[in-house]
């Protein structure tokens, strides 16, 4: 049977982009916010062992499908991000 096929209605599998990998997460709304802010609040605990400084960014890009200001959030430090990357290799080339 085709994947993602429910009672003849095709639904869209909920899957994130982390690293050219596809990431299965939960499709519904409250077991994904439980889970991005499970690992939101994880990371803010990142000193502590076993859970980590990892796990705030994951949970953002969770959170990301069901808050504007997360997607806002995600969307700044990825521009930032490519911006950095740019005067880092561009200041490569100059030296």
């Amino acid at each position: 049977m085709l994947e993602g096929f429910n009672s003849g209605i095709m639904t869209k599998k909920k899957t994130t982009k982390k690293l050219k990998e596809k990431v299965k997460i939960p499709e519904n709304k409250l077991h994904r916010q439980i889970l991005g802010w499970a690992l939101v609040l994880g990371g803010l605990l990142g000193f502590l062992p076993v859970v980590g400084f990892w796990m705030f960014p994951l949970g953002i890009v969770i959170l990301s499908i069901d808050y504007p200001f997360a997607r806002r959030l995600k969307r700044r430090v990825g521009v930032w991000w490519g911006r950095w990357q740019q005067t880092r290799q561009k200041d490569r080339k100059t030296n």
